[in-house]
């Protein structure tokens, strides 16, 4: 028997097929999809989620210091002159954050190795953001299945296509 279904594609197009499907399930939650395309994205997305809840805690606060600029009431940065030139002024800030142990940092380049880069759009174009999925998988999804051994996601049979008659499903997060 087969490891995996070839889905009628080449490897680099099987690839990018499933690797779009897992990483729009894991942003949105859910996905429309035919029922083998489906099967072949769970095995992969349950994978990462139980990456996830293996290293979730797997982290240490750090407290370090931080040059930020300072800003006025409109935003922009204070200058101030210095030896007849206007340099931005600074201030020191204290700020905790998450450094990740060498085991949860292994994890987390083995989920980019799969996920591609997902760009949250804004209403402008400078409001454009890029959304951490690993960090979304650490800090929302696996503290929701923290209690579950597998079953991740779930496939509901929605019918056949009318275009060519395959059987499409939805394909969600539990």
């Amino acid at each position: 028997m087969a490891k995996y279904r070839k889905l009628s594609r080449t490897s680099s197009q099987r690839k990018a097929l499933l690797r779009n499907q897992v990483t729009n399930l894991l942003y949105h939650g859910k996905i429309v999809t035919t029922e083998a395309k489906a099967k072949e994205v769970k095995k992969i997305a349950e994978g990462l989620i139980a990456l996830a809840i293996k290293e979730k805690d797997n982290f240490e606060e750090v407290t370090v210091q931080a040059k930020v600029p300072e800003k006025d009431k409109d935003g922009k940065r204070v200058k101030e002159e210095v030896d007849g030139k206007k340099v931005t002024k600074y201030t020191t800030v204290e700020k905790t954050i998450k450094k990740d142990k060498p085991s949860r940092l292994h994890a987390r380049r083995q989920m980019l190795k799969v996920l591609y880069p997902v760009t949250v759009k804004g209403e402008k174009r400078r409001d454009t953001k890029k959304a951490n999925l690993p960090d979304m998988l650490f800090d929302e999804i696996a503290p929701k299945y923290v209690d579950r051994n597998g079953g991740y996601t779930r496939i509901i049979k929605i019918g056949q296509r009318k275009g060519d008659g395959a059987l499409e499903v939805v394909l969600e997060l539990v």
